[in-house]
């Protein structure tokens, strides 16, 4: 604890006042590399405590739920993997696949994802597969 307590009292207070620090603001663009040189463990410890001071007393954020990143919200959730087949005989000349999560005809689009890029900028749109018109 002496060692300590010598640091404290005596050591640190003759390394503060050793320190080339200026009077005024102006009198930093008055300093020699040699005196920012001095300056620099300063600064930096002096930094990362304050950093550490705010971060222990700034509250942390809040843990996420697990659901907040998902994309499905809702559909299939009793499934490990939500995994449609469609033969493609049945696929018609067109058929429209919702690409959002948002369709409540999943997994084809119901036109969900218009409302869904109004309300927040997103740009998706459904997977479109249509027949190719026969050649001659």
């Amino acid at each position: 604890m002496e060692v300590f307590s010598r640091v404290v009292k005596i050591q640190l207070p003759n390394y503060l006042k050793s320190l080339p620090v200026p009077a005024t603001i102006g009198g930093f663009m008055k300093l020699s590399g040699n005196e920012w040189v001095q300056l620099v463990p300063f600064v930096v410890t002096t930094s990362v405590v304050v950093y550490l001071v705010v971060s222990a007393l700034l509250p942390s954020k809040p843990p996420k739920k697990p659901d907040e990143d998902w994309v499905n919200k809702s559909i299939q959730k009793d499934k490990e993997k939500v995994a449609d087949i469609i033969e493609i005989e049945d696929l018609g000349d067109k058929t429209v696949y919702c690409r959002c999560w948002k369709s409540k005809k999943f997994p084809f689009c119901d036109g969900s994802h218009n409302s869904h890029n109004k309300e927040t900028g997103d740009n998706v749109g459904p997977l479109v597969l249509k027949r190719a018109a026969p050649s001659s």
